[in-house]
């Protein structure tokens, strides 16, 4: 692997330039920024995927959607759809994306909506939902083209970046110089008794100045259907069918894994064939199939509904959750006066 990487480095040391040349070209205003006339919350992360900036999203979607009108824009990674959509009644994951749809589904109230291109996104958003307060940008941190007026990086306990190199050399999209965009640094997927004393470690490995805050992954006591809901304690011995289609999976077989148990894994944002639902069924022959919710959401109606079910996650804070809440909620109040 490292011979491999030294092979990259010149490959590497390109892009690297090419992003660092492109970010100094916005950050001297010769490239322009739109500002949006209400307040923006983006959340990303300088390497590729799988920081858990879904949880999170959802995690600011219940914190402030009783005092705001809110708005989530994502890409829309691997939908069918192109340009701009709006979510309505008749959406399916195949027009949002598997993300945006679970966002649809689970929060009613919520306008969301996709379009690779974030300033378009913002504009028809304000267009058609005028009465929006607040706009999510979901993995939008190298979206230079809409400035936003909080931005919140995320980084894997497992996969700091700092530790990391810039594409194709390693994983992060841009370098490391790139969190001075940063308001907020979130440690995501952390071992739930993480000490102090690796906390001020891990912030000396990051360099950052910003505030830094450190979250794990909270898994819900129950799995659910479409009408159904089980507790994990009782299925936890019980064979059954974990399948998983996302980056990192192993945390979620661990939650409910038992030594019988049979593992499916697909890649990422999996769209599943007709071959491959009738081979899942038949892996499956009548046992519990337990899938993640972004999973679920691709295979519900493909699946027979009384043996299918998702276990939800959510962000849950090691320490300093008030203070979180307090910088995005006090954020939010002022850029909302002052507009």
């Amino acid at each position: 692997m490292k011979f491999l990487r030294k092979l990259l480095f010149p490959f590497a040391l390109v892009y690297s330039a090419i992003m660092h040349i492109r970010n100094f070209l916005y950050d001297r205003a010769i490239f322009s920024s739109t500002t949006p006339t209400i307040p923006v919350i983006a959340v990303g992360n300088l390497s590729m995927g799988g920081t858990g900036k879904t949880p999170l999203i959802e995690y600011l979607i219940q914190l402030l959607q009783s005092e705001y009108t809110l708005a989530v824009l994502s890409r829309g990674y691997k939908r069918k759809s192109t340009g701009f959509v709006l979510a309505n009644e008749a959406s399916t994951f195949l027009d949002l994306g598997d993300e945006p749809f679970q966002f649809h589904q689970k929060f009613p109230a919520l306008t969301v909506a996709v379009d690779a291109d974030r300033t378009n996104g913002i504009q028809h958003i304000l267009s058609q939902k005028p009465n929006t307060q607040v706009i999510l940008l979901d993995d939008a941190f190298q979206h230079r083209k809409v400035k936003a007026s909080v931005y919140i990086l995320l980084t894997a306990y497992n996969e700091l970046f700092s530790s990391d190199y810039v594409l194709p050399m390693g994983n992060l999209r841009e370098a490391q110089s790139g969190k001075k965009r940063a308001h907020l640094v979130v440690v995501t997927k952390c071992p739930p008794t993480l000490s102090v004393a690796e906390q001020t470690s891990i912030k000396e490995k990051l360099g950052v100045t910003q505030p830094v805050f450190f979250t794990t992954i909270g898994y819900d006591q129950n799995i659910y259907s479409s009408s159904k809901t089980i507790a994990v304690a009782e299925i936890q011995s019980q064979q059954k069918v974990l399948l998983a289609g996302i980056a990192k999976p192993n945390p979620f077989f661990q939650a409910l894994q038992s030594g019988q148990d049979q593992q499916l894994l697909f890649p990422d944002h999996h769209h599943f064939s007709a071959a491959e639902i009738a081979e899942i069924q038949t892996k499956a022959n009548r046992q519990l199939l337990v899938t993640t919710e972004k999973d679920y959401v691709r295979l519900q109606h493909q699946l027979p509904e009384n043996s299918l079910y998702y276990l939800p996650i959510q962000t849950q804070f090691l320490a300093d959750e008030a203070a979180f809440c307090q910088y995005i909620k006090t954020h939010v109040e002022s850029s909302t006066r002052n507009r």
